[in-house]
């Protein structure tokens, strides 16, 4: 079972059993008329941003998978993403610390997946004290400084 976090807290994936979830693969293959009126996207984390902008429309929800909490391109993607414009959910998935999750907020993400296993080691509690991500923000101190 997956477990959501958002700054408020833990969560369900409400819209894991209702929602088609599409890779790359299958977006190249696919006829823009083909394509459902919104869809999410499993993306890789090597992945190129720039060849699924022209789909920014129809992407509800792109979803980035960390194969572990050291592997760092996922914030990047995401980061790269935003820049170019997409404005849907992102979520980070797999093995996102909670120590991670202010960086994940300020490049863009919406969301972390994480497994019940992580949620039982790092409880809510952990997540939350880091939901206050825009306050703790070394450039926002160093605004109030100047």
């Amino acid at each position: 079972m997956s477990i959501i976090v958002t700054d408020a807290g833990f969560s369900k994936d409400e819209l894991a059993d209702r929602r088609l979830t599409l890779t790359i693969e299958a977006l190249r293959e696919a006829d823009r008329n083909d394509l459902p009126g919104e869809f999410a996207l499993s993306l890789a984390n090597d992945a190129d941003p720039d060849e699924i902008a022209p789909f920014f429309a129809w992407i509800r929800l792109i979803v980035i998978p960390f194969p572990s909490f050291a592997d760092g391109r996922g914030f990047s993607l995401a980061r790269r993403l935003r820049q170019l414009g997409y404005t849907g959910q992102l979520r980070a998935a797999g093995h996102v610390i909670a120590d991670q999750y202010a960086h994940a907020r300020r490049v863009g993400f919406d969301e972390v997946e994480i497994d019940a296993d992580l949620a039982a080691r790092q409880p809510e509690s952990q997540w939350r004290a880091r939901a206050a991500w825009r306050d703790h923000d070394y450039q926002k101190r160093l605004r109030a400084v100047a």
